[in-house]
């Protein structure tokens, strides 16, 4: 079963709070999840941002919603109990309670009034039908033009002459912490060509272990065993520990079991992982906008729970 959307558990934790007593938000968590049989791998799964469990994040913003519309009220810290109006809506047995359902309440629709502007209005039409809390919207979103951005690496990087995807090595090896200078570095590279190596680069700064490269700009065949056979080969003979192959297309399966078995050290990264760790460490792009999401901050205010984001701030 998937973990239900936060507009759906919006009523399940209205009639958990109808009993009047006061509940914390971890309380709540464990309970919905029995409800709705989500399993501890599912509670386990985390936002794209990686800061915060799907499931509790879901819950917190279920809690948040309710509160606006003054269904629920906070006690103290991470706990909440219901209101007269909360009881007065589970009177009336809804069979749903959502964004839309909310917004027949004054202090709800204030809260989450649009601004004047169309683009706006459009986002919390959006909003009021969408399985994700606005936070998940905000990182899938994320992570949508990441993805077309390194697809769009990669293609570029193909379409360069193998020169180029030489240098780029260079560049995204030392960005990441290899190789000591760039310049150091680009003496190393290219220079080789002994039996499957194209290079050798610092594994630090002070130049205390070396790595060897092998760098391949492919289109669409996949680098085999044999490949990597031949360049395990050249490591031995330089009695090399370590060794790095880069390529822009992708490794076979054999390839793949052939490098995990070695005694010798030897890292696969693809195209996929070429342009992801460009993207990473900022090699080939340039950075266009910055959105910063914040919280509440809990320790500031005695009555207010940590989890409770500043959700006004997406209305406007």
């Amino acid at each position: 079963m998937p973990i239900p959307d936060y507009q759906t558990l919006m009523l399940p934790l209205l009639k958990l709070a109808g009993d009047g007593n006061v509940h914390t938000k971890r309380d709540a968590v464990n309970e919905l999840a029995a409800q709705f049989g989500v399993s501890e791998d599912e509670r386990k799964e985390l936002l794209p941002s990686g800061n915060q469990e799907v499931f509790d994040n879901r819950v917190g913003w279920a809690r948040t919603y309710l509160k606006k519309a003054m269904l629920i009220t906070y006690v103290q810290r991470g706990q909440f109990q219901i209101t007269e109006r909360g009881q007065s809506v589970l009177a009336k047995n809804p069979l749903r309670i959502d964004v839309a359902y909310l917004r027949q309440f004054p202090e709800f629709l204030e809260f989450h009034k649009p601004s004047p502007t169309t683009a706006v209005q459009e986002q919390v039409q959006e909003l009021e039908t969408a399985k994700e809390t606005p936070e998940e919207l905000v990182a899938s979103g994320y992570l949508k033009l990441r993805q077309q951005v390194e697809h769009e690496l990669l293609s570029r990087v193909k379409a360069c002459p193998p020169e180029f995807f030489e240098r780029l090595v260079v560049k995204l090896l030392t960005s990441i912490g290899y190789g000591g200078t760039l310049a150091d570095a680009g003496k190393a590279i290219g220079k080789s060509g002994d039996g499957g190596i194209d290079g050798v680069i610092k594994e630090d700064k002070l130049g205390l272990d070396q790595i060897y490269i092998q760098a391949k700009r492919w289109d669409d065949a996949s680098v085999g065993r044999p490949e990597i056979q031949k360049f395990v080969g050249a490591l031995h003979g330089k009695r090399a520990r370590r060794g790095i192959f880069i390529t822009t297309s992708t490794f076979t399966k054999d390839a793949k079991e052939y490098a995990d078995g070695l005694e010798t050290k030897v890292v696969l990264i693809d195209g996929i992982q070429v342009a992801e760790l460009m993207f990473e460490y900022g090699v080939g792009v340039s950075t266009e906008s910055t959105y910063v999401v914040k919280r509440i901050d809990s320790d500031f205010f005695e009555d207010e729970d940590g989890s409770d984001v500043i959700a006004k701030a997406i209305s406007k």
